[in-house]
């Protein structure tokens, strides 16, 4: 038994076909999805997607967003969303320590809270990276 996983972002569709289980990073923890699970509506956290296809594991880096499941249907509504392997770990690594240079030397909260925010989008993707599949 699969689930139907589409994966969207405004711009484009990351993700549509059938996957044997996943692995959701949502704003109140990790949760895993199996076929037959309980309809769910969650928020998508910034963090990592991972999904099982057969024996294989994949990951996508995702930027926070939306989740409804239901019915063996996964659809995840993203600001935006790349597969970890379609990122290129020398840009990832050079975005990561320009946002951590970045955030110490962010002035004020709004500054802080923009550089807090680049500093996890670059972490999730590294770590997208280099999850061990």
């Amino acid at each position: 038994m699969t689930l139907n996983l589409c994966v969207l972002t405004p711009n484009r569709i990351v993700w549509d076909s059938e996957v044997t289980e996943i692995i959701l990073s949502t704003n109140s923890g990790q949760i895993g999805v199996l076929p037959n699970h309980a309809p769910i509506a969650t928020a998508v956290d910034i963090g990592i997607l991972r999904i099982r296809l057969k024996d294989q594991w994949l990951t996508m880096a995702l930027m926070g967003g939306f989740a409804r499941i239901g019915n063996n249907e996964i659809t995840v509504l993203v600001n935006d969303a790349e597969k970890g392997s379609d990122i290129d770990p020398q840009e990832a690594q050079q975005t990561l320590e320009i946002a951590e240079a970045n955030l110490s030397k962010a002035e004020g909260k709004r500054q802080t809270i923009e550089a807090n925010l680049a500093l996890r989008r670059a972490r999730t993707r590294v770590e997208a990276i280099n999850t061990i599949s």
